[in-house]
């Protein structure tokens, strides 16, 4: 049933990285996606050597066509289940096209999903106007009006205030659902941070851009982008559904190469990894790769092995039943 050595399943970054390396490798690999990237919304992508300013797809494309190049295969839909064969000797991948594939081992790079702050506006500006990771777009949007949106991400949010500040001058955070502490607000305020409260009505938008944040009373404040920390959701349900251990966080948890609890199976980027930009993503895949071509040089081995002790064995019970060496 084992068609394939490895099946990736995600192919950005991580995943498209992680292939690449077992294509190298001379493993039979496949990368199934369902062309669903997180910053699909983006324009551009910047921090990643070589490649900044350049388009999310566009480094997408060149990933894939180096794949294409060492002999790797890509699929175009989307995974509905994983299953792990009885004998535990690997898995079976079946896609919701109705193709049922076999694999020796899975990398899972299905990345995660933004859970925005429910206010009005905010979503149809996502990955324009609004944005969320100032290493990734702070730079770019340093002489703008920025205001940070306050919403579930407490931890996240409190952070990032202070973070932008470092890039932006003009920055005004709206706490929204956040209650601030004394402490906090002093520290804001002593950064050069301006503090408006009030619940937030809507993004106000024209001629496609950011024009500024409404408040319930009616009240509008001039801003050219928004910064909001995001509830971030792991796509991960395949890699529950062969149970891989979760941690208190409520992760999947993997090694240091990405291994999960469960053997033949390894998760990289996004999807155990919130924080990792597209270079670590990257990077977390071809550490990833590295560990599982290993794992099937071992299998590799153990099988020679095995085949060969079946050899020597039927040999000398021949040469018994002969009662002459054989030659």
């Amino acid at each position: 049933m084992n068609a394939y050595d490895a099946i990736v399943i995600g192919g950005s970054a991580a995943g498209l990285s992680g292939a690449t390396v077992l294509a190298r490798a001379l493993r039979k690999v496949l990368v199934i996606d369902a062309a669903q990237p997180r910053n699909l919304p983006a324009s551009y992508l910047h921090g990643y050597l070589s490649r900044d300013g350049m388009a999310p797809n566009a480094l997408l494309a060149a990933g894939r066509e180096e794949l294409l190049s060492y002999g790797g295969e890509m699929k175009e839909t989307k995974v509905n289940s994983l299953v792990q064969e009885s004998s535990g000797a690997g898995f079976v991948v079946q896609c919701v096209d109705g193709t049922t594939i076999g694999t020796k081992t899975i990398l899972a790079a299905t990345g995660l999903r933004d859970e925005l702050p429910e206010v009005d506006g905010l979503s149809e500006q996502w990955g324009l106007g609004v944005l969320h990771c100032p290493y990734c777009h702070g730079y770019e949007v340093r002489t703008t009006a920025v205001a940070v949106l306050g919403g579930e991400n407490r931890p996240f949010t409190m952070h990032q205030v202070l973070l932008i500040r470092q890039w932006a001058n003009d920055v005004v955070f709206f706490p929204n659902e956040i209650v601030l502490t004394e402490p906090e607000r002093e520290r804001l305020i002593a950064f050069g941070i301006r503090i408006i409260e009030g619940r937030i009505a809507r993004v106000v938008s024209a001629q496609g851009r950011v024009r500024g944040i409404e408040l319930a009373d009616g009240r509008i404040e001039a801003r050219e982008t928004i910064f909001v920390g995001p509830r971030f959701i792991p796509n991960d349900e395949l890699l529950k559904g062969v149970e891989c251990a979760v941690g208190e966080n409520g992760w999947v948890t993997v090694d240091p190469a990405g291994q999960t609890s469960v053997p033949g199976v390894w998760a990289a980027g996004n999807v155990v990894d919130s924080p990792a930009q597209l270079i670590n993503a990257a990077g977390a895949g071809s550490r990833a790769a590295i560990a599982i071509n290993h794992y099937l040089l071992e299998q590799d081995v153990q099988h020679a092995l095995a085949a060969t002790r079946t050899l020597a064995g039927n040999r000398t019970i021949a040469e018994s039943a002969s009662g002459q060496p054989l030659k």
